[in-house]
C-alpha cells in the first residue's frame, strides 16, 4: 500500500545534512489529516515537486510531545533549497522500523543500505 503526504517544506535541525545526508522536512501538521496513516518506520518512496519526481528515503519518526511525527525524506540526486516549496511525497515499500542508533557511524551505516532499497 502506498500513502499520498503532501504540505510545504519547513527548517529541520539539520542533522542529516551534517552527516551526507540531506532532507526535505515537511511540515507534520499534514499528518494529522491523513485518514489511514503510514506505520512509523523506514520507507522507499519518491518525491514530486515542480521540478520532477525523485526517489527518496522516506522516514516517518515517532510523535513528539504535540503528538505529531517526524517526516523528512533524503531525494536521491537532488541539490538545492526547498524551503516553503510545496512537495507530494509518495511513501511506498516499507524497508524497517523506525529505530535509534547508539552510535552516528552505526546510522550512517544503515541509511546507506536503505538507500539502495529506494
Amino acid at each position: 500500500m502506498s500513502y499520498i503526504i503532501a504540505g510545504r517544506i519547513i527548517r529541520g535541525s539539520k542533522y542529516g545534512q551534517k552527516i551526507g545526508f540531506p532532507t526535505v522536512n515537511l511540515d507534520r501538521r499534514n499528518f494529522l489529516g491523513i485518514k489511514e496513516k503510514p506505520a512509523f518506520g523506514i520507507y522507499a518512496g519518491s518525491v514530486i515537486l515542480n521540478k520532477g519526481k525523485y526517489k527518496a528515503g522516506i522516514v516517518i519518526g515517532p510523535l513528539d510531545k504535540k503528538g505529531l511525527p517526524k517526516i523528512e525524506a533524503h531525494l536521491v540526486g537532488f541539490k538545492g533549497n526547498l524551503y516553503g516549496k510545496k512537495v507530494v511525497l509518495k511513501v511506498g515499500k516499507f524497508i524497517r522500523k523506525f529505530k535509534k542508533f547508539k552510535t552516528e557511524k552505526e546510522l550512517i551505516i544503515q541509511i546507506k543500505k536503505d538507500l539502495k532499497k529506494c
